[in-house]
């Protein structure tokens, strides 16, 4: 009897026992793998330092036609609102190419703005026009120390924010000059690093009577 009641519950034990699982086919070959960046692919290389002598040689071509206390000289501007540094190309009565360095200590900075410092637009318009004034009051005929009038501007575009530590490279070319009536247009164009940062279509200036 006893025989008998044990092969029953093996019987039904058997019965309600999981039947072992189906290995589950994998989903279109999606095998989970490690990715590993590329052994072809080229590491980032770090710039050649190339040091301040061949740096500072990048503008060894560039011959100072007029310097700062040739400036000076001829316009009548003293600091903070002298804004041409030097001239390095120029044609007596046609253009001229000169150069503002942008330092955070001139005094505009301090208030435009104070957390981000801008050359004010109309301080680059300045610059361009008396640009124009080293042409103008090279002049024949004018004299020394003639005061030379910013009298009028149109087609002002800017490009590009100015601010410490940028050169601005400024041209500007004589478009009329009529020294009987003590007048002359410009336009002006200046750059910073290779990019246009202010364009202007036309200036207007007289000369002092």
């Amino acid at each position: 009897m006893k025989l008998a009641l044990l092969a029953l519950f093996t019987v039904s034990a058997a019965a309600f026992a999981p039947a072992p699982l189906a290995q589950q086919p994998s989903r279109a070959g999606r095998v989970p793998v490690l990715l590993h960046e590329s052994e072809d692919s080229e590491a980032e290389v770090a710039p050649e330092f190339r040091g301040a002598e061949a740096i500072s040689s990048q503008t060894s071509n560039l011959k100072t036609v007029f310097t700062s206390e040739d400036i000076s000289g001829v316009l009548p501007h003293r600091y903070p609102f002298l804004l041409v540094d030097k001239v390095v190309e120029y044609e007596q009565g046609k253009r001229a190419v000169g150069i503002k360095c942008v330092t955070v200590n001139e005094p505009h900075f301090t208030g435009h703005f104070p957390d981000r410092p801008i050359m004010p637009g109309v301080m680059q318009v300045e610059a361009l026009a008396q640009l124009t004034g080293v042409i103008g009051l090279n002049q024949e005929g004018v004299d020394p120390g003639t005061i030379f009038f910013f009298a009028g501007v149109d087609g002002v575009k800017w490009k590009r924010p100015v601010v410490p530590g940028d050169t601005l490279v400024m041209e500007v070319e004589i478009t009329k000059c009529n020294m009987r009536f003590g007048l002359i247009k410009s336009k002006g164009k200046a750059y910073v690093d290779g990019e246009l940062a202010v364009e202007v279509g036309e200036m207007t200036f007289a000369f002092a009577k």
